[in-house]
């Protein structure tokens, strides 16, 4: 890399169950407003602005366009958008910044998930001639990864009940948690899956700064940097796939940097409790690392905003001077299908 890039503010909502009464733009134009006073900047100083949804939860096509009312696109900016989580438009905003077409842009990702059905809607990434027509819900899916690493050996239902009640635990100190403290882990949903061992269904929106080289000094007293970051797919069909084990993260992990030395701290993307067994082996995370202190994505899982959150959360971390070494994880599609990892550091204290 020949430039520095660094994330220099996060700001996120309070996710909630149900947001009926305010628009996308409407939930998303607090959090743009709180991202920038972090840093001073105006619409007009972010050189490029990237964002990540999904037409499937909007339930209308193009329905980004509507989201730019917040960003402000007039005077013309330099603006791009994917269909993914918002990881991957800081991973895009990454690389234009790398190339020198700006020094600062603008991320962020929202998505409202309370008016449809979740598990129905996440059908729609699945492999569209053979598992699509089944009708296998994400949380089905999700049961099924679980069921192979118990038959491995690799956890068991008390372990998974444990991931829960630790992360929530850890999001008492995060108030924009949507579930905080003890929660009961509730009946079974999809065996060997209980309530607790799923996500909340919610809505939410997050939204990051990057800057480069000396800008994020003048941005942020201390920088996030993005020491490495990358992403990779599995193969599409889960028949193919040995759920136990990420490969994809495992090589986007290795690409970062990420073993080149010991983290201090991991926000990983792990809807689901057995999710956690699998991207731990795979990050080779052992007990001194703190895994998802803000509680991660069973403490608020907003679609399409939190694996951005799981960056965001990484960032502030160093901001705050809590860590000086984090690695953050996003994922997207069923079973840990789609994984990024980013590597970041704080400048030494």
């Amino acid at each position: 890399m020949t430039r520095e890039i660094a994330v220099v503010a996060f700001a996120q909502t309070d996710h909630r169950r149900t947001s009926d009464e305010l628009s996308e733009v409407e939930m998303l134009l607090p959090v743009l407003h709180e991202v920038l006073d972090r840093t001073g900047l105006r619409t007009s100083d972010i050189g490029f602005t990237c964002s990540g949804s999904s037409d499937y939860l909007a339930g209308r096509a193009f329905s980004f366009t509507m989201a730019l009312d917040g960003v402000g696109a007039w005077p013309p900016i330099s603006e791009s958008h994917v269909e993914m989580d918002g990881a991957w438009a800081l991973y895009e905003a990454w690389t234009k910044l790398l190339t020198g077409d700006a020094d600062t842009a603008l991320v962020y990702a929202y998505g409202k998930s309370s008016p449809g059905s979740v598990r129905d809607v996440l059908t729609r990434q699945l492999d569209p001639y053979y598992v699509a027509p089944l009708w296998p819900d994400s949380v089905a899916l999700a049961a099924l990864q679980a069921q192979a690493l118990i038959d491995a050996g690799e956890t068991d239902e008390p372990a998974l009940a444990a991931v829960a009640a630790r992360s929530r635990a850890d999001a008492g100190a995060n108030s924009r948690a949507q579930l905080r403290g003890s929660v009961p882990h509730g009946d079974y949903l999809v065996r060997p899956l209980r309530t607790g061992d799923c996500p909340p269904i919610g809505d939410g929106a997050a939204a990051v700064i990057l800057a480069a080289g000396e800008r994020a000094r003048q941005l942020c007293e201390r920088p996030a940097w993005i020491r490495g970051i990358d992403h990779r797919i599995e193969a599409h069909s889960l028949g193919v796939r040995d759920l136990t084990d990420s490969p994809s993260t495992r090589l986007a992990a290795e690409k970062a940097g990420a073993f080149a030395r010991p983290v201090d701290c991991a926000e990983l993307h792990a809807p689901f409790t057995s999710q956690e067994v699998v991207l731990r082996k795979a990050l080779r995370l052992g007990d001194e690392v703190r895994v998802n202190p803000s509680g991660g994505a069973l403490a608020a899982n907003p679609i399409m905003a939190a694996g951005l959150i799981r960056l965001g959360e990484a960032a502030a971390a160093i901001h705050r001077g809590e860590s000086d070494r984090a690695l953050a994880h996003a994922t997207s599609g069923p079973c840990l299908q789609q994984n990024l990892v980013a590597v970041l550091e704080g400048d030494p204290r």
